[in-house]
Order: structure tokens, then C-alpha cells, then sequence
């Protein structure tokens, strides 16, 4: 499992801190950015990545998925603001983030890559942090705990947390229905027994960064299953990636209805939502959005409920009809 990327860690001569320093001065890395539409969040997202302690070491590679919205003048404006020297754009139809991602990974030159996306922004140490425990040989993949809520001040956005069970601030992976009702429980209960295994979406975790070696073995991301494609390293090499707890970044989330409207109808295309019949069924029952009525304490909520609703039941309802999976 160990790659040339890790042997020359293995130094029990030198203090952790100063084995990081040394081997992350001599690591490849290639940061991968799968972008569709994303002129309102791309530019500050490359330029926490141009403030990175380790920003000269890595190469920068936008891969754009078919947009249509004023993004690549973004990406060369900041490109030139930033002096980012080694930032590539690469071009593709419009398949998905998870082909975006492999995409940008078969031109990587780095030994290790990083997934991150378009509306993210990372404190300056993130990447050197996320790499640490497998600069060190200690993971062939990593991930962070410290995500964040960037926008919170945005009433919607926070209705987006609240709608996944998450906390005011921080984007904790947690079930989608952490305060359900004992109906949903229930039927959760049921489909889990018809089944014959456990319904639970967030067993899996996101690589934020794996060895490429890895990644190769995997075969990439799997395409075509929508909004969790970037679970699908995690499953097919049956490997949870490490914990790094001191690697802060920051996730926006839809703060206006459109973006809403239209981040929901692809969650809506989720796999775990739409993989077979019984799903299919159970999530239309789910999602019906005339449920949004018991929203009406709050008016805020009240109005993202029925928007994100309506959205993912139909998507549902149109992948009986073999919708594409693509954002």
C-alpha cells in the first residue's frame, strides 16, 4: 500500500512536526476543482488557495463541466490577480463533478491530489495539514472535521444546515434526519428490513485528499450516480480515510432560492435516493411537498421547505424517466 510519495518519511530520527516540514517541501500535489456555474464563488475559492503555506508546491487544476455563466473569465481574472503560475484549465461536457474530477486527476503531475470544490475557501495551513498524516505514512487518505458554514449570516443558508440536521455554523456530517419524526423512523426502519441492510447515507466519507496510486486503484470516481459520486473512492477501496481535526475550511451553502432550487433537484438525483424502486417510492412519500405545511411555525423555513421539497420530488419522479444524474 505504500507508495514512493511516503518511504522517505519513515525517519524515526526526526521530530513529527520537522518530518512533515521536510516531506511536504518535497511532495507533489495537485489540488482538483470540478466547476458548473460557478462565477459567484470560484474567484475567493482560488484565492485562499494562492494564500496556501504550501501554494508554490502545488498545481492548481480547474476542470470546467460544460458551463454556461461568465466562470472562466473568473478563473483567468484571478488566475493573474493572484499570480497563480500553475493553474490549468481543462474543458469538458457537461458529465458531473465526479468526471470532472477524474479528468483533472489523469493530468495531475502530483503524487497526492485534493478534491475540493468551487464554493470553498480554506485557512492558509489547510492543505499542509490535510497532507500531514500521509506525507507521514500514516494514511493513504484524509479528510477534515473542521468544515464550516462561510455564509451564516444568510438566513437561507442556514435553513439549508437546519433542513440536514446540522449545527448553526459548522457543516458536521451528521443523518439527514438527526430530529426526525417517529413516523419517518418508522418507514426509515421498514426500508431498511425490505432491504436487508442499512439505509444510513453518511456511512461513507469524502477523500479531501488521497495518494494518486490510490486513486488509480480505485478507478477514479464513479460517474453517473449524481450527488454522491465523490463517496465512491471510500466504497470501492473499502478504506475510511483519516480524521485530520486541525485542517480548517469553509463550505458555502445556497443562500437564495434559485441556488436552492437548483442544488436540490441534483441532491434529488442522489443514488441513495433514487438507486431502485423501494427508494424511489419511499423518497417520493418523503419529500411530498405538501409536508412543508408543518414548517409553518417559520416562515423562513417554511419557504425552503416547500422550494427544496417540490425540487427533489421531482427529481425523483423524473428518475423513473432515466434523467441524467449531472448537476
Amino acid at each position: 500500500m505504500k507508495a514512493s510519495v511516503i518511504n522517505p518519511v519513515l525517519d524515526p530520527q526526526r521530530s513529527e512536526d520537522r518530518t512533515r516540514d521536510h516531506n511536504v517541501s518535497k511532495v507533489k500535489i495537485s489540488v482538483v476543482i470540478p466547476t458548473y456555474n460557478e462565477q459567484n464563488s470560484i474567484e475567493a475559492c482560488l484565492a485562499s488557495l494562492a494564500k496556501q503555506t504550501i501554494a508554490k508546491k502545488m498545481e492548481i487544476i480547474v476542470v470546467d463541466d460544460g458551463y454556461t455563466d461568465g466562470s472562466e473569465f473568473k478563473i483567468q481574472k484571478a488566475k493573474l490577480q493572484f499570480k497563480i503560475q500553475n493553474l490549468i484549465l481543462l474543458k469538458q461536457g457537461h458529465g458531473g463533478p465526479g468526471e470532472a474530477r477524474n479528468l483533472g486527476a489523469s493530468k495531475a503531475f502530483g503524487e497526492v491530489l485534493v478534491f475540493v470544490d468551487a464554493d470553498m475557501e480554506f485557512e492558509p495551513d489547510f492543505v499542509e495539514k490535510l497532507l500531514a498524516p500521509i506525507v507521514c505514512g500514516k494514511a493513504v487518505g484524509t479528510y477534515s472535521t473542521q468544515e464550516y458554514l462561510l455564509n451564516k449570516d444568510k438566513p437561507l443558508a442556514l435553513c439549508w444546515n437546519r433542513n440536514f440536521g446540522r449545527s448553526v455554523d459548522k457543516m458536521e456530517t451528521r443523518g439527514y434526519a438527526q430530529k426526525a419524526s417517529g413516523l419517518y423512523l418508522v418507514a426509515k426502519n421498514c426500508l431498511e428490513k425490505i432491504e436487508g441492510k442499512k439505509a444510513d447515507e453518511q456511512k461513507n466519507r469524502v477523500f479531501r485528499a488521497i495518494l494518486k496510486s490510490e486513486f488509480a486503484k480505485a478507478g477514479g470516481f464513479d460517474t453517473g450516480v449524481g450527488y454522491t459520486d465523490d463517496w465512491s473512492i471510500s466504497q470501492k477501496l473499502n478504506i475510511f480515510p483519516v480524521s485530520v481535526d486541525d485542517a480548517v475550511y469553509f463550505h458555502r451553502s445556497p443562500d437564495n432560492f434559485s441556488e436552492i432550487w437548483r442544488q436540490a433537484r441534483w441532491f434529488g438525483k442522489n443514488d441513495f435516493l433514487t438507486r431502485n424502486i423501494i427508494r424511489k417510492l419511499f423518497n417520493l412519500w418523503r419529500y411530498f411537498p405538501p409536508w412543508s405545511i408543518f414548517y409553518l411555525y417559520d416562515p423562513t423555513l417554511f419557504a425552503f421547505k416547500c422550494v427544496f421539497n417540490t425540487a427533489v420530488f421531482i427529481s425523483v419522479v423524473l428518475s423513473f424517466f432515466g434523467e441524467h444524474k449531472a448537476r
